[in-house]
Order: structure tokens, then sequence, then C-alpha cells
């Protein structure tokens, strides 16, 4: 009988530390990420991580790391549905970058490649003059940027944000960006390289790009980007360059100080309350605009087709 006993209290307590165990293993919907933490945590709230590399790997699919203070966490590639959230009491969450990329978002070697859905916000992004590209963004379903600021990428084509996804999706693959700042990026400060079968689209809302060495915004192979409410100004490239049968819609924003405010090279683009002054050229290329436009005082480049009316 004593034998018995024995065993099964051996048996309960396998089972308990089994069970532990699995606890402890299991990857938790909320992480956190703290200038002084450690990566060996669990990234609970009160035994944090130190990267948000060390932290995403404790951190469920569709889950969120949250910064704790304004420390730096580093560069990290995300392969699934994630939030990254820098908002905390003093600041944003940095990442820096030197000589590399600041984030890297690619599920492709994944069970269900282009389905992640990843949201960046309040991250300041620095490429310490030698970074790669602030977000690269080569396999995912959507990818939402709000209220970052992305700079100081000037190594080869030093792009602020740069998506080249090829895969076809249904619905097409899509970028957010929102309340955002790119300056001091050697490439186009947003590149979305496209792919003319997968019809890739990108929002852009209340961006400020400025003091980059080359384009604002850049769109290829058949990409359709929509800019509302930005600033696009003092770049040595153009504000708004679409190529390749893209589309822009530009509604609401200014284009100033730019090498050419806009340039159609063999795409659409459509404008609606768009201010465009004070350019080596103003618009280069054809246009389309629904009214209320203001082009004048820029190099060349200040006459517009004839509006098309408003309904």
């Amino acid at each position: 009988m004593s034998r018995i006993r024995l065993s099964l209290s051996i048996f309960s307590l396998v089972m308990f530390m089994l069970a532990v165990t699995s606890v402890a293993s299991a990857q938790a919907t909320r992480t956190w990420v703290s200038g002084v933490g450690d990566d060996v945590n669990p990234c609970s709230r009160t035994a944090p991580c130190k990267t948000w590399a060390g932290a995403i790997s404790k951190t469920a699919t569709g889950g969120e790391i949250d910064a704790l203070d304004p420390g730096g966490f580093g560069a990290v590639t995300i392969t699934k549905s994630i939030t990254l959230d820098g908002t905390n009491g003093s600041g944003f969450g940095s990442i820096l970058a030197a000589a590399t990329n600041g984030v890297n978002v690619n599920d492709s070697a994944t069970a269900t490649p282009n389905t992640a859905v990843v949201l960046l916000k309040n991250l300041s992004i620095n490429g310490a003059g030698t970074g790669l590209v602030g977000i690269n963004i080569l396999a995912g379903r959507t990818v939402i940027v709000e209220n970052c600021q992305i700079f100081g990428f000037r190594a080869g084509n030093g792009n602020g944000i740069r998506d080249s996804r090829t895969a076809v999706t249904s619905p097409a693959g899509q970028l957010f960006v929102s309340n955002t700042r790119l300056y001091n990026n050697s490439g186009a400060a947003i590149n979305m390289i496209g792919n003319a079968a997968a019809g890739f689209r990108g929002f852009f809302d209340r961006l400020t790009i400025n003091g980059n060495s080359s384009h604002g915004i850049q769109a290829q192979n058949g990409t359709t980007i929509h800019i509302r409410q930005s600033h696009i100004g003092g770049n040595l490239g153009e504000g708004v360059r679409v190529e390749t049968t893209s589309k822009a819609n530009v509604i609401g924003s200014t284009l100033s100080g730019n090498l050419t405010g806009v340039n159609n090279v063999g795409g659409t683009v459509n404008l609606a309350d768009v201010t465009i002054m004070n350019n080596g050229t103003g618009v280069a290329g054809a246009t389309v605009s629904f009214g209320n436009n203001n082009v004048r005082d820029n190099g060349a480049g200040n006459a517009l087709t004839a509006a098309v009316g408003q309904q």
C-alpha cells in the first residue's frame, strides 16, 4: 500500500512540474520591454525584457509588446501578426539601427505566408547615418505605422519605409502610415516597389516628409497610393513620384521646396485641394485636377490640365 501511495505521489509531482513548465513556456498575449529589463525574463510587466527581439519570441501571434519607458529596444524581425507599441509616459520607444534595418516584416517562411497584420506605434527609428531601411516590408498582409519618426537611413538607397512585397493576395497587401515624420534619409522616404499583378495599396495620412535626399513618396509597378493632409517639402527629389501604371490620389496636401512637386512617369495622378509651390518644377507629366488646387511660384510646371468638375 505504501508503494502505491509513493507511486501516486511521484506521479502527482511529475504532473505538477510538467504543468508548471508548460505554463512557464507558454506565450503571453501581452508582454513588456524596459531599458532596465533583461531578455532572460518572462517579459511580464514586473519582469520585462530588454529588447523587442527578446520579447517577440515570448509573445503570442496577434499579441502586443509594450514599452514601459523611453529606452532603446533594438532592431527586430517580425514574422507574425503582432503590435509593437512604444507608448510610455516620457516619449517614444526607440530603435537604433546603425548599418542595418530597423524593423523587418517578413512572414514568407511561416505556415501561413502573407497573412501577418503588423502594427508599429509610437516608435523612433534612427538609422544614425548608416542605417539601411527604417521599416523593410518583405511579406505580410497589412502593415500599419502610427505616430512614428523615421530618420537617418543613409546607406545605399536609405529608405525610411520600403515595401517590396511581391505576392498576389486577396485582398491585396496594404500599407497604412499616419501621423508620422520621415526625414534625413538618402533614398525615397517611402518607396512602394510593387508588383503589377498584385495591386498593392498605400494609405498615407498626416505625414511630414522633409529633408530627404531623394523622393518623398515613390509608387511603382501598379501600386495605388492615397495621400491626405500631408506636407512633403524640402526634398532633393520629387515630392510624389508615380511610375509604371501606378496611381496617386493626392488630397488636401502641400508639396513645396522639392526638386519637383509631382512627377507622373507613366502612371495616373489625381489632385484635389493641393498646394504646389516653390518647387523647381511644380508638376511634370499628365495630371487630373479635381479643383481647388493652388499651383504657382514654381520654377516651371505651373499649369494643370483642365479641371474635372466636382459632383
